[in-house]
């Protein structure tokens, strides 16, 4: 995985939330959980692995709704602040943080309803191993996003820390033949980069945001999204 040093240090694991959803990182933390809770629907009973959890932004919030979600991490120190998080947190379903790697999962196979994986596939050097190790352990679906290549985020991807993984609609087809997946639905969204949002005010970055959906809606940018929710099932 790009970045592994970088991810786990521990003031990173302090700081990841507020850098990041923060300010108008607040709009991409709501959109976010919106495509998961979204994908999953309902929630509540379901059995369900997050794999890279890092703060665990998702896993709280789908235990919250009655999930019975492990969140799993090879950041010790993401893990604990995702340990904080759940401790405020009203869950009314269970929650547990493992430490472990993504590419060798400790679990048996058909053991989850759903597993997801968001902001992950852009640091995958191996996606396809890496799917195929999430199909192993998921019965029914299996969610994550992508950052897309040809779109706004190419352009400063340069100058990320570790870089990002892009992928094209043609790729991901691929990736979900060879690991025995179909395809339900695919959300783009973000014309906008993620980054631009993150350093402005809510108070800029709302309207930036609803020009940004209002453009996103238009036929002439389907292929523009800096950003795509992929929702599939198991065969």
């Amino acid at each position: 995985m790009k970045g592994q040093e970088w991810y786990q240090a521990d003031d990173v694991a302090e700081e990841y939330d507020d850098k990041r959803f923060s300010q108008g990182g607040q709009l991409i933390d709501r959109r976010e959980k919106e495509a998961v809770l979204e994908a999953i629907m309902p929630v509540e009973d379901r059995n369900i692995l997050e794999i890279a959890c890092g703060t665990g932004r998702f896993t709280v919030m789908l235990a919250e709704q009655g999930a019975d979600v492990v969140g799993l991490d090879i950041s010790a120190a993401m893990l604990q602040q995702g340990r904080k998080k759940a401790q405020n947190a009203d869950l009314d379903g269970t929650l547990e943080f493992l430490r472990g790697d993504a590419g060798r999962l400790p679990f048996p196979d058909d053991h989850f309803d759903t597993v997801i994986a968001m902001r992950f596939f852009h640091l995958a050097d191996d996606p396809e191993a890496f799917l195929k190790e999430m199909r192993r352990v998921s019965r029914d679906q299996i969610v994550f996003d992508t950052f897309n290549r040809f779109s706004a985020r190419s352009v400063y991807n340069w100058a990320l820390p570790m870089g990002s993984r892009l992928y094209s609609r043609s790729e991901i087809a691929i990736l979900l033949a060879k690991t025995e997946l179909t395809l339900v639905d695919v959300e783009d969204d973000f014309i906008v980069p993620y980054g631009l949002y993150r350093s402005i005010p809510n108070g800029l970055a709302s309207p930036i945001r609803k020009l940004d959906t209002a453009i996103g809606k238009l036929p002439v940018t389907d292929h523009l999204a800096s950003v795509s929710y992929w929702n599939t099932h198991v065969r």
